[in-house]
């Protein structure tokens, strides 16, 4: 049996292969985009603490004590 249905610029070959390496690289290039454009984001907009005397050392109420500079 003789196999004539090999095609090296297939979809399962070489175009295969580089769709899927452009299609990852993209996916990589948008997260650390979107990661970037989260940080700045944050970083444009420090915190201040109202009452530092009521700060606990464990204690999830320490959040409502900060509140965002704009």
């Amino acid at each position: 049996m003789e196999n004539t249905n090999r095609h090296i610029f297939s979809l399962h070959g070489i175009t295969g292969m580089l769709i899927a390496t452009l299609l990852l690289i993209s996916i990589l290039v948008g997260l650390t985009w979107w990661g970037i454009i989260a940080q700045q984001s944050v970083a444009d907009k420090p915190y201040k603490i109202e009452n530092p005397e009521q700060i606990q050392k464990i204690s999830k109420g320490n959040a409502a004590l900060k509140t965002v500079k704009e």
